[in-house]
């Protein structure tokens, strides 16, 4: 079993004074229990995909697209026209 010395700001002091309040848990077991629940959310993220990410952003109806695809030259040229106008 290791010893740690950990220096913690006001707020993550306030944040343990209340968990331990809460659930009347020692500092030591608060802070295991803290370490297993984010050792257990860091597995979930490591196994995720760049396409489970893509899933997540809920982009909606076509994304972020102005335009259908098949219109994208369409549309990209009157853009292009439209900038450049005086």
């Amino acid at each position: 079993m290791g010893t740690r010395t950990v220096r913690l700001d006001d707020e993550a002091e306030k944040t343990l004074g209340h968990l331990r309040t809460l659930t009347g848990l020692s500092i030591s077991e608060v802070l295991k229990r803290g370490l297993q629940a984010y050792a257990a959310q860091a597995a979930e993220q490591a196994d995720r995909k760049p396409y489970d990410i893509y899933c997540d952003l809920d982009l909606g109806q076509g994304g972020y697209a102005g335009v259908p695809a098949r219109e994208a030259k369409t549309a990209v040229a009157d853009l292009i026209r439209r900038k450049h106008q005086r």
